[in-house]
């Protein structure tokens, strides 16, 4: 097991250093000239050239790169052309709103998706399996928003039950904290429910048709006990593998949902950044969440064997 660890852990280097060429090379690929745009219509060409040379635009690509990388090594992704921050501080101002309302939607989706999946599975051909299933429908079609602008039309706007929008830091106080996150949650966790019931319901069907649940029933293995005991664990990993790659829609889906609901997180300032080609908070946000998706799949792998013992590395 350390061995095989130590070789994930391994790997990810090179991916992560390909994920960096990329990011760095956002600068050039994105269209038009960096300078022009930072300078404004009325800058004189002294003016871009003058901005050119502050940026380092005006020095060979692998120089550049390589002070870049030698920057990421000490911790340092460069500072906001626009608010003079480095951009290390810029994400730890945001990271709280923006982690809250993934952590949140992450524990309602699955504790919401996995039982609706299980549940379709067992009453499959009925009415119960065809209203899961037509919500997952739903949750796949409906962008996510407009299933925030409904939200917060109906539950805020209308009822006034939650707050149409902002958010309250978990140190002054759990409710408010929570309060907050409520609809936002919901609204990005629709199509991350809709993800896991539709995969967890496939596995659970194809597990149910095994000899040994065939087995099971005739010992007398009470349904619960079939559903959540025999047939759910060995499901597991094609359902645990569905969660690791829906957090790259969580965060997506957290650029659009924070913007709906005004949250102050990274999604908001990764639209505010592309708005005005900030384009080192853009190269240290991409990089962020690259990494963090590379590290939710080395996760997944380690969790592999613990929710299905015949794996073995």
């Amino acid at each position: 097991m350390f061995v095989y660890i130590s070789r994930r852990i391994l790997a990810t280097i090179p991916v992560m250093a390909v994920v960096a060429l990329f990011v760095f090379s956002l600068l050039y690929i994105a269209p038009g000239d960096p300078a022009a745009v930072i300078a404004g219509d009325q800058a004189s060409p002294a003016d871009v050239e003058k901005i050119r040379q502050s940026l380092g635009l005006d020095r060979p690509f692998l120089v550049q790169f390589g002070e870049w990388v030698w920057k990421l090594v000490h911790f340092d992704l460069g500072t906001s052309i626009f608010t003079g921050l480095p951009v290390t501080a810029l994400i730890a101002q945001r990271i709280e709103p923006t982690l809250s309302l993934m952590i949140v939607t992450l524990i309602l989706a699955v504790s919401i998706a996995v039982p609706l999946g299980v549940m379709a599975a067992w009453q499959v051909g009925t009415w119960i399996d065809r209203a899961i299933m037509a919500f997952a429908v739903f949750g796949f079609s409906v962008p996510v928003f407009v299933v925030g602008y409904l939200l917060a039309y109906f539950f805020a706007l209308e009822l006034e039950w939650l707050p149409v929008q902002g958010y309250t830091p978990i140190a002054q106080g759990l409710w408010p904290w929570f309060e907050n996150l409520i609809l936002p949650s919901i609204a990005l966790g629709c199509v991350y429910i809709a993800l896991i019931a539709r995969i967890t319901r496939a596995t659970m069907l194809e597990v149910l048709q095994q000899d040994y649940v065939r087995t099971a029933r005739a010992k007398g293995v009470s349904q619960g006990g079939i559903l959540f005991v025999h047939a759910l664990k060995n499901a597991a990993v094609p359902i645990v593998t569905v969660i690791g790659i829906g957090i790259a829609l969580l965060i997506g889906g957290a650029v659009v949902t924070e913007s709906v609901f005004a949250i102050p997180g990274l999604g908001r300032l990764t639209v505010d950044a592309i708005l005005r080609r900030d384009y080192p908070v853009i190269q240290g946000l991409v990089l962020l969440f690259s990494f963090v998706y590379v590290l939710v799949n080395l996760a997944i792998d380690l969790v592999y064997t613990l929710v299905d013992p015949r794996i073995r590395y």
